[in-house]
């Protein structure tokens, strides 16, 4: 069992575990009070990325409909993206591409504050020329208020 004692750094376990590890994490983290999803995207359009965290934190019930969800998920995708790149992210316009586990974890920022609302995106994976072997390993989190 993970040790899910804030928002950001269960985010960041479950974006990096791997094979069986992954539902381990998301189990553990859900046991904990944080509500949780989990995927994939690999690409060379960061709105491909944007897409795949935004369609998952969606069908996942972690956001709705209204701007403030929307809004907090879009900029937590943002921070994350900028860890990625280290600045602005650019992909295929510089013929990088990107593949990588990400996960959306929405709960309170720590578990002593229990009344707030947040929302982590974390990003892991590869990230380099779309040639095998000219990749290396990437991470970034985004975390904000709801």
């Amino acid at each position: 069992m993970i040790h899910c004692s804030s928002l950001g750094k269960t985010a960041l376990l479950i974006a990096m575990a791997e094979g069986n590890e992954t539902e381990d994490y998301v189990l553990g983290a859900r046991e904990k009070g944080f509500e949780v999803v989990a995927g994939k995207v690999g690409s060379m359009d960061v709105q491909k990325i944007i897409a795949a965290v935004e369609t998952a934190a969606k069908r996942g019930g972690l956001t709705d409909d209204s701007y403030r969800s929307q809004h907090a998920l879009y900029h937590a995708i943002l921070d994350a993206l900028q860890g990625l790149g280290r600045g602005p992210l650019q992909l295929g316009n510089i013929l990088r591409t990107v593949g990588l586990r990400f996960a959306v974890v929405k709960g309170p920022r720590t578990l002593e504050d229990v009344d707030d609302l947040w929302i982590a995106v974390s990003m892991y994976g590869m990230i380099g020329a779309p040639i095998k072997g000219h990749e290396h390993e990437v991470c970034g989190l985004g975390v904000n208020h709801l």
